[in-house]
């Protein structure tokens, strides 16, 4: 199952996040998964992880588990690189061992301090808050995109946490529209008007975070998952399925792309099989009523300012 993007490709419905994954599991992990069925990846250059994404990707391919053009690969501008999207795309190319992603997306809508291509930090200035640089726009930073079409190094172009107003600017100053926006959005955030809103203008919606974060986001955030509350268990029982295939199937009957994160055979297993039942309407409106306006992942932990504020 896939969405078909404003520029005509498709991508599928669901995908595998790859964040906080490390080392030698990672080709196991990727293989595996493309085993079960996964065709989407989502990566990103802060993620630290694309040369080990890559090594599994050329082992695929090698041994002719899946072509290139079966898959469909995401990965991210970090925002230290803004000014230099040229170099920090091939840079993640050259890692992931491909020659044309599938989706370049601006990962955070504000420019930091520049610490080398390949050298995604998050710099901070003396008082401990993030170094922001203001002399790089976002417009700028798109049109720098938008030429990555051009060149062919990349067949969609999209942003990645951009609120309505952000969004807006960038339909308006764009040649080519963002294909895609990734946000944070699970049961207990649900930002309905901004998932409307880019739908209406063409732009996918892909949710970062469908499952509200769980573990990794409670460890490092403090957060809390949606795939604890009540209303979900009876659900699960309900539907004779877990929580988490709950919350899935809840983000792609809205029409949103989900690329859940998970180590585990079996939670990979799991996280796929979504596709043989529908939540009714009467149980997508009671997911609909668990909206707290409940963010779970907050960089502002590690950047020591909030930029949602």
């Amino acid at each position: 199952m896939a969405i078909t993007l404003n520029n005509g490709f498709k991508m599928p419905i669901i995908g595998l996040g790859v964040w906080r994954m490390e080392g030698k599991a990672i080709k196991d992990i990727i293989l595996n998964s493309i085993k079960i069925g996964y065709r989407h990846f989502d990566c990103a250059a802060d993620y630290k992880n694309e040369a080990e994404v890559g090594e599994a990707l050329k082992e695929a391919f090698d041994s002719g588990l899946v072509k290139r053009e079966d898959l469909f690969i995401t990965t991210k501008l970090w925002n230290s690189d803004h000014g230099h999207v040229l170099e920090a795309c091939k840079d993640s190319l050259k890692k992931l061992q491909l020659t044309y992603l599938d989706l370049y997306l601006v990962h955070f809508p504000v420019a930091v301090r520049h610490t080398g291509v390949g050298n995604t930090s998050s710099p901070l200035d003396d008082d401990g808050v993030l170094d922001i640089d203001t002399t790089v726009s976002l417009e700028t930073t798109w049109h720098a995109m938008e030429d990555l079409v051009s060149s062919g190094l990349v067949r969609s172009i999209g942003i990645s946490n951009y609120d309505i107003y952000l969004t807006r600017d960038c339909l308006a100053y764009s040649k080519i529209k963002p294909a895609v926006n990734q946000i944070e959005t699970h049961p207990y955030f649900q930002r309905e008007s901004l998932v409307k809103f880019c739908q209406k203008h063409g732009i996918c919606v892909t949710a970062h975070t469908p499952l509200g974060g769980g573990a990794a986001n409670s460890e490092w955030f403090g957060t809390v998952s949606c795939l604890d509350d009540q209303v979900f268990k009876g659900l699960a029982e309900k539907y004779k399925k877990t929580t988490a295939q709950i919350a899935l199937r809840w983000g792609i009957q809205r029409n949103t792309v989900v690329i859940p994160k998970s180590s585990k055979l079996e939670r990979l297993k799991e996280n796929f099989q979504v596709f043989d039942f529908e939540l009714s309407k009467e149980d997508l409106k009671l997911i609909g009523n668990l909206d707290k306006a409940y963010r779970t992942n907050q960089p502002a932990v590690f950047w020591g300012i909030n930029l949602y504020a």
